[in-house]
This record gives structure tokens, C-alpha cells and sequence, in this order.
């Protein structure tokens, strides 16, 4: 990507198109109804999109309190444009430039933890979770 010219916030009216992107993409067991997503939308304190033109080619989604703690939730990139710095500058618009935050994420996908370690992420041996049910 060429200085991140394409990513930027998602807008309000993106919702619906970026709950089709993600559905096109693998993730829309986590997407739900269009009422369940914007509401996820709208609680999430970072959301961005990357474009290619008109066209969605990638999604990031981060819920944080801007001061100490973050967590990634949702990285998606359009397989066609993958390895093409999207989803780094997804990330990095996510994070912004505020080095007290620590970020957390869960790298479950195929790839992603090397994508993460290239990013400064570490295998963390503390951090616990709660699964959701099924």
C-alpha cells in the first residue's frame, strides 16, 4: 500500500458493506444479523477499512480504552490482496501512534502468528482467556 492512502476509518454507512465483505471472506459466523453486526460496529472503539477504489478490500476492527490496554479483533484482507501491506497498515491505523498501549489478539488463523511477530507482537505466556460457547 502506498502510504496508507486507502485505509482509513470506516464509516456508519460502510456497516452493511463491510458485513457482506467479511461474509465473502470466511467470517460470517461472526458476523451475524445486520442489526447484531452494527451493534458490534458501534460498540467498537477503532474500525477501519482499506480500498481499492469503491471496493472493500479490507477490514480491522479494535476495542480499546486508548491509554493502557487494546485488543485486534477482527484483520481481514481480500486473498487477491494479500501480502500487499494491507493488512499492516489496518493494523497500524488500529493502533495508532501511542506506545502505552499493549496489544493483544488472538492469532488463529494459518500465517498469522508470523504476520503478528513481524509486527512486534509476542507469544505471551500470561494471557488467559474465556472462550466463548459454541
Amino acid at each position: 500500500m502506498n502510504n496508507n492512502q486507502n485505509v482509513r476509518d470506516a464509516l456508519p454507512e460502510e456497516v452493511e458493506s463491510i458485513r457482506l465483505f467479511l461474509g465473502q471472506h470466511g467470517w460470517g459466523h461472526r458476523t451475524g444479523s445486520p442489526e447484531h453486526f452494527a451493534q458490534l460496529i458501534q460498540n467498537s472503539q477503532r474500525t477501519a477499512v482499506a480500498l481499492k477504489g469503491e471496493r472493500i478490500i479490507g477490514f480491522a476492527r479494535g476495542i480499546t480504552d486508548g491509554l493502557s490496554n487494546g485488543y485486534l479483533s477482527m484483520v481481514v484482507v481480500d486473498d487477491q490482496h494479500r501480502r500487499e501491506g494491507i493488512g499492516r497498515a489496518l493494523i497500524e491505523h488500529l493502533m495508532g501512534d501511542n506506545p502505552d498501549i499493549t496489544w493483544m489478539l488472538r492469532a488463529g488463523r494459518e500465517g498469522a502468528e508470523a504476520f503478528f511477530a513481524s509486527l512486534g507482537f509476542e507469544t505471551s505466556v500470561i494471557a488467559m482467556e474465556r472462550p466463548r460457547l459454541k
